[in-house]
């Protein structure tokens, strides 16, 4: 027995909806399934085929109408008869290892690309604080070299007062 499941709804993409029939799928017993997203004019849908027993189709035809995952919102749900071929489910299985990696390849290339750029960022940022910490280290020296020669300055104003005041002392008290 072949079926042909449509489910509809604002929000059937990105919930796990074809993972989790899958799972369902395996659960009754059936061998043959897959699933797919169909982006529709204003509505998602999942088309899910499924080939097996009339027992186990029946089993997974009520599972797929009265259960979903949390966080679908489904409008409506249309059966129908398949006359086509059907995917093995653990060749659907495999196939869906390369739905994350087909999403997430753009991804890690995109953060790879940003930090390329945050790499010339961080040197652009290291080399001005190189050159600023030079420019505190030439300032510090000259800061050094005035506060030296305001020293020497400052020792010969001071001697030259204390000569002028003993000078003035020895005056008078006349020793000159």
């Amino acid at each position: 027995m072949k079926l042909q499941i449509i489910i509809t709804g604002p929000k059937v993409h990105d919930v796990g909806y074809r993972y989790f029939l899958m799972n369902k799928a395996m659960a009754s017993r059936i061998r043959m399934f897959e699933a797919h997203n169909i982006e529709g004019k204003q509505e998602q849908h999942v088309m899910v085929l499924v080939d097996g027993g009339e027992k186990e189709v029946d089993a997974f035809r009520k599972l797929a109408q009265e259960k979903r995952p949390e966080r679908a919102a489904v409008s409506k749900i249309v059966i129908a008869d398949y006359e086509g071929d059907v995917m093995r489910v653990g060749e659907y299985a495999q196939f869906c290892t390369t739905i994350p990696l087909d999403k997430a390849i753009p991804v890690l290339l995109d953060i790879r690309d940003d930090l390329k750029e945050l790499k010339g960022d961080v040197k652009s940022l290291v080399d001005g604080q190189m050159t600023l910490l030079e420019g505190q280290k030439e300032t510090i020296d000259e800061i050094r070299g005035l506060r030296d020669d305001l020293a020497v300055h400052n020792n010969i104003e001071w001697q030259a007062r204390i000569e002028n005041d003993i000078r003035m002392i020895k005056s008078k008290i006349g020793i000159l």
